[in-house]
């Protein structure tokens, strides 16, 4: 089994987080005006959207490299529905625009990024979450 593991600690003076992987970091916090939030980061419904195009846009590359198709340009726009409450997503969807370096039909890597996409793939299945406090 395969495991990944992010970390996240607020920033001091804010109501705000840093979250980081591997090197990589991101703010995360709330639209201002909401529960302290201060528009310093990227909120939940938009961390969701990232994480489902992100991992798509990783995909379509890692699946044309696999096909020995070249990727000219890609585009990938994802609205994410909440309920009323924010406590639920209703839906997600993504539209996808692809180039192939030759021109040729990008349907292909499309499709089979859709098939082994991991984030679009969890979540249609559902993955059980488990919340704990530290010791």
């Amino acid at each position: 089994m395969v495991s990944v593991t992010v970390e996240l600690r607020n920033v001091e003076d804010t109501q705000a987080a840093l979250g980081w992987a591997s090197g990589h970091t991101l703010a995360v916090d709330r639209p201002p005006g909401r529960a302290g939030g201060q528009g310093l980061g990227f909120n939940g419904a938009q961390l969701l959207g990232l994480a489902i195009g992100g991992c798509f846009c990783n995909d379509l590359y890692y699946i044309a490299a696999e096909m020995g198709v070249g990727l000219r340009k890609i585009a990938i726009s994802v609205r994410v529905e909440l309920e009323s409450d924010l406590s639920f997503t209703k839906a997600a969807m993504m539209t996808v625009s692809c180039e192939t370096l030759d021109g040729s039909d990008p349907q292909p890597v499309i499709d089979e990024a859709k098939a082994r996409c991991m984030v679009s793939n969890s979540l249609k299945r559902g993955i059980p979450v488990s919340i704990q406090a530290a010791a």
